[in-house]
């Protein structure tokens, strides 16, 4: 399964959205600061997530949140 995932910040409050194979490993990477560019902003918590059997279609999903403002909105609205 490929995970498409939503974390927030506890120190600042802002998202991340990323895709993975493995959530639980992922989330727990990203709050060890593995990830360069938001390891400042730890610790995260998951927020939401989507479960994809495709990784075409994970990754499709991902782009759209990440490029798209008004479906990333839509979606954070539920938060």
């Amino acid at each position: 399964m490929f995970y498409i995932y939503l974390i927030k910040s506890k120190k600042d409050s802002t998202y991340y959205i990323g895709l993975t194979e493995n959530l639980q490993n992922r989330i727990k990477n990203h709050n060890q600061g593995k990830t360069k560019s938001i390891k400042h902003r730890v610790p995260y918590y998951l927020v939401y997530y989507e479960a994809y059997s495709d990784r075409k279609l994970a990754r499709k999903r991902e782009l759209e949140l990440k490029k798209n403002s008004f479906k990333k909105k839509e979606l954070l609205k539920r938060f």
